[in-house]
């Protein structure tokens, strides 16, 4: 597959740089092309299956890998997980797919992607998406979570009951599961964002977590928060 030369030493200004990992050609190249001639990204290589995006992670060093989980040879869930433990400072990994319903993006999820777009959304939300994920947020869309997690739960189901949570950072936790940011979580709490930062951090500790959208997803598959239900 034809890649770039690994990006100079990025400057704060400079652009986001992507890997595409996806195993339709076409999809690949057209996700390549609309992608680049958003403002703010620059993409430095594609990978036809996980095996070549973990090597091309560690090779280009990429910013953001926009990951497809069905993919041959190794699917998005091991390359995530193989990225994340093997490569130094590792990218960021935004799952991308076609499937509202897809027990394999929840499980990239718990392997430690930082969110998911699906391929339908137009292209400059998947852009804003990327450029998000790069800067160390997490894509959390309660709504399309619901629907992943309840369709195939992952084995998380005995994690938040022995996690011993307080009862503020359950309630925390709830806000978390409904995409409330840190702010409008310590609004609603009258609390601080400091307080309410502190919280996060030990929900994340005692779930054993690697990001807020894997705590929501302990969260759904532990039935502390439950779909079509008020946190």
């Amino acid at each position: 597959m034809p890649v770039n030369a690994p990006p100079a030493s990025a400057g704060p200004d400079a652009d986001t740089t992507l890997l595409i990992a996806d195993d339709d050609a076409v999809t690949r190249s057209g996700l390549r092309v609309l992608l680049a001639a958003q403002p703010g990204i620059t993409v430095v290589g594609e990978a036809a299956d996980g095996l070549e995006a973990v090597g091309l992670a560690g090779l280009l060093r990429p910013d953001v890998v926009l990951m497809d989980v069905r993919m041959p040879r190794c699917d998005g869930i091991e390359a995530t997980r193989r990225i994340l433990a093997e490569i130094p400072d590792p990218p960021r990994i935004l799952v991308i797919t076609t499937f509202e319903n897809d027990g394999h993006v929840t499980a990239a999820l718990g392997a430690g992607a930082g969110g998911f777009v699906l391929k339908r959304l137009p292209v400059p939300r998947i852009a804003r998406a990327v450029r998000t994920v790069a800067a160390g947020e997490e894509i959390l869309f309660p709504a399309d979570l619901r629907r992943m997690v309840t369709a195939r739960p992952l084995d998380s189901r005995r994690a938040l009951p022995e996690a011993g949570l307080t009862p503020r950072e359950e309630a925390v936790l709830r806000l978390m599961a409904t995409g409330r940011s840190n702010p409008d979580i310590a609004h609603a709490l009258t609390v601080s964002p400091e307080t309410v930062k502190t919280h996060v951090g030990n929900v994340l500790t005692k779930l054993g977590a690697h990001n807020r959208t894997h705590a929501v997803v302990i969260a759904y598959e532990s039935g502390l928060v439950v779909p079509g239900l008020p946190g």
